[in-house]
Formats: structure tokens, sequence, C-alpha cells
């Protein structure tokens, strides 16, 4: 779905969502129910990956639905050790 933006006399700027190159000319008003005209707007375009939508959006998604936690998470135990060798501790990480 796409966010068109539409003009109310009353309510100033009312955003309508419909399926691409499907919006109306004219729509009715959700909040005051008078008739809205469809205005032309900038789009709405980001440079941002997808790991940031996904941030956005649960962080937006917890303002509403926060997380239940039923227990704690279980603590990690130490990483087991491949190699006996001093020298590859001194390698890097992923």
């Amino acid at each position: 779905m796409t966010l068109y933006e539409y003009r109310c006399a009353q309510c100033d700027a009312v955003e309508l969502n419909f399926a691409m190159g499907h919006a109306p000319q004219s729509a009715d008003c959700p909040v005051c129910g008078l008739k809205v005209r469809r205005v032309f707007s900038s789009p709405r375009l980001s440079v941002a990956g997808s790991n940031a939508y996904k941030l956005v959006d649960s962080t937006a998604r917890s303002a509403h639905e926060p997380e239940v936690v039923a227990r704690l998470p279980q603590r990690k135990t130490a990483a087991q050790r491949y190699t006996h060798n001093p020298l590859h501790q001194k390698l890097p990480r992923p």
C-alpha cells in the first residue's frame, strides 16, 4: 500500500493508504467526513537499509505492543576453545 497525501479544509493534511496507482482524486476525510482533494507531495525516499527499517518498525511497534518476557534470558557460557595454541588467541574474533 502506498501513502497518498490529501488536503482537508478543516483538518489540514490527511494521509490515506491506497494501492499504487489506484488512489482517487478525492476521498472522504477520516476525521471530519468532508471531501478531501489529493495534493502532489514529495516522495518519501530513504537511503536506510533493511536493518534500519526493522529497527524503526520494532521501536514503533514496541510503543503500542511491548514484548512480554516469560523468563530471564539464559546466560551464555564461555566459548569452547578449538585450539590450544596461544598464538591463535591473538587473532581477531568475528
